[in-house]
């Protein structure tokens, strides 16, 4: 009987089962009836090595169908790059492939970001989290990060459990979201530099085997080709755009230069038949359009042509001073701009405001920056004669040599100085070592423009301007005239000065102002007698206590009076008490909290530096005369 089960079980049954593809577990049955049925040992070892090469055979039909699927896969692949039209496309269909071949849940992609430095979620499939399709990894971070890091392919059975990758809150939050437990990456590499990262993940706990990589890592070659065949393609067309427009460049440039030449001659007659900046400019901006300004040596706008428009005048100082670096046209955004020098003195600046501005058009705004800037030198003879004038006016003023108003109303008006209107006079201290011609220049037509009175007084500049804030004079001054010579201006001031006949002490107060700046350490900045704190109050004239505890104490005194708080009687204790939150607290029989809440009002009010020693000093000085008073 037990020949007879084998003759029947272990010949046409395997066969059956193997061609209708049977589960293994159907294997199984002809053991199992021997079993029931009796059999010997002999037929049932004989029955179990006929199921071993059954199963054998049934495995190596999976591996070759398998096998056969991957070629064709590949091979569609292939093909997909020969015909490469869309980018997208192929990276889509890599990973689709990629998903049905390894059988896994998910399959996506990465890629390296060279701006950023990190990875980027560039195609996915089978994901369901909009968290993991915005995933961006850093270099070394998680299974992804570590392989586009070490261009070395990497497992994980159990990611979020695996402890040989450095975990990031917001990575592991987006995989648990996918519901990713088993993890493949391999590196896609051009060369030796990796560009990306291809993954196969499971929902489920899933080893994955030596054939699965190698499969993942063709696919992976596949898709860094694709991309380097983009990148190439995308190289070869803007290379074609090039040589078909390189003919039209050739053909505009003999035009071009035809145009530069004929703007040169109009600018250049203009000069000759005695026209202005404004003349100049309209022939500019009637060849380029848009809208021109024309910038001084300081970078101050003296004149413009065209549509009306708004200039940022640190934006285009910025670029004047590139532009004087580069020796030609510098562009910032809607702004391109042009200088002319004069050795190391630059004379003019011009700024033209459109959106964009041909290379050959770019000549055309330095020729005709060139043109102002002999222009301006032109103007300039002519100003220092009329700066002459002026200056032997306030030599005479300073020396008290003008005492009769009609024969000073009679000079001024000569010049275009109005002596009825408030002045104010700045005492300037130039640097050891600048240029003082270029200095005394700027001052004259500083002057001129302003329509004040300059002169030199032994090593001071000496400048009368109208105006009522002698502060706000003293500081442009010296950052205008420090501007153009490139080195620290000194500017002290006095006034309002409504009597220009008795000009003595306002010139010895400004002088003293300029002075205390120097002593002071603040070279290089400009300030009018009652910025000065309490040394303002010694060296003023007339020791403007009320001006004195506006400038120090003027915040809180009017903080106090708007709110009825008590930040001065508060600052007072502090000071009283050595600077102890305890003790002042103590004094005014108030919580050590609310001290610190008042101290953090008064340092908002009189900026973060009112407990440096100058500025206690300058505080006490002022609660002490505030009390006085």
């Amino acid at each position: 009987m037990g020949n007879r089960i084998l003759e029947r079980m272990t010949t046409g049954f395997y066969l059956e089962l193997l061609a209708r593809e049977a589960p293994v577990v159907e294997f199984e049955v002809p053991i199992l009836e021997a079993r029931a049925a009796g059999a010997t040992p002999e037929t049932i070892a004989e029955l179990e090595r006929g199921k071993l090469a059954a199963l054998q055979v049934r495995a190596t039909l999976e591996r070759r169908a398998r096998r056969e699927a991957e070629l064709s896969a590949l091979f569609e692949t292939a093909g997909d790059l020969a015909g490469l039209r869309d980018l997208d496309a192929v990276l889509e269909a890599i990973v689709r492939r990629a998903r049905r071949l390894l059988n896994a849940d998910v399959s996506y992609m990465t890629l390296h970001d060279e701006v950023r430095g990190d990875t980027f979620m560039r195609v996915t499939d089978g994901s369901v989290s909009a968290a993991f399709q915005r995933l961006r990894l850093p270099m070394g971070a998680g299974l992804g990060g570590l392989v586009a890091e070490t261009a070395t392919p990497y497992t994980s059975g159990s990611y979020l459990a695996d402890s040989r990758f450095r975990h990031r809150t917001d990575i592991d939050t987006a995989v648990g979201e996918e519901g990713i437990v088993s993890i493949l990456g391999v590196p896609m590499r051009l060369g030796t530099h990796v560009i990306g990262v291809l993954f196969a993940a499971h929902r489920t706990d899933h080893p994955f085997a030596q054939e699965e990589v190698v499969l993942l890592s063709s696919l992976a070659a596949h898709a860094a080709v694709a991309i380097d065949n983009a990148r190439l393609l995308a190289e070869t067309r803007a290379a074609l755009d090039e040589l078909s427009t390189a003919n039209e460049v050739i053909q505009a440039r003999g035009a071009a230069v035809e145009r530069a030449a004929l703007a040169h001659d109009r600018m250049t007659g203009l000069v000759v038949r005695g026209g202005g900046l404004e003349d100049v400019g309209r022939v500019v901006v009637d060849m380029l359009g848009g809208s021109l300004f024309i910038l001084d040596s300081a970078d101050q706008m003296i004149a413009s042509v065209g549509v009306p428009a708004e200039l940022r005048l640190a934006e285009a100082a910025e670029a004047a001073l590139a532009s004087r670096a580069a020796g030609r046209t510098v562009q910032r955004g809607r702004l391109w701009v042009a200088s002319a020098a004069a050795g190391s003195e630059t004379l003019a600046t011009l700024v033209l405001l459109r959106d964009d501005l041909p290379a050959t058009d770019q000549r055309i705004l330095e020729r005709a920056a060139l043109v102002t800037a002999l222009l301006r030198l032109i103007q300039r003879t002519g100003a220092e004669a009329e700066g002459r004038v002026r200056g032997e006016l306030l030599d005479d003023l300073l020396s008290e040599r003008v005492t009769d108003p009609s024969s000073l109303a009679a000079r001024a008006s000569r010049i275009g100085v109005d002596p009825a209107v408030p002045h104010v006079l700045c005492v300037v201290r130039i640097t050891d070592g600048a240029p003082r011609e270029r200095a005394a220049f700027w001052a004259s037509s500083h002057a001129s423009v302003e329509h004040g009175l300059f002169t030199i007084r032994g090593a001071d500049l000496v400048l009368l301007l109208p105006g009522t804030h002698p502060g706000d004079a003293a500081r442009r001054v010296a950052r205008e005239l420090g501007g153009s010579l490139g080195s620290p201006v000194t500017a002290g001031a006095s006034g309002p000065v409504t009597d220009l006949t008795s000009l003595r002490p306002a010139h010895a107060e400004a002088a003293r102002c300029a002075e205390a700046l120097l002593a002071l350490d603040r070279t290089g900045d400009g300030a009018g007698i009652t910025e000065l704190g309490f040394v303002g109050l010694l060296l003023g004239n007339d020791h403007n206590v009320t001006g004195f505890l506006e400038t120090t104490l003027g915040p809180i005194l009017a903080y106090d009076a708007k709110r009825g708080t008590e930040l001065v009687q508060t600052l007072e204790a502090y000071f009283g008490s050595n600077a102890s939150l305890a003790k002042t607290a103590e004094r005014l029989h108030i919580h050590v909290n609310t001290v610190t809440q008042r101290l953090d009002r008064i340092a908002r009010l009189l900026g973060p530096a009112w407990h440096s020693p100058d500025r206690a000093l300058e505080l006490q000085l002022a609660l002490r005369l505030h009390r006085l008073r």
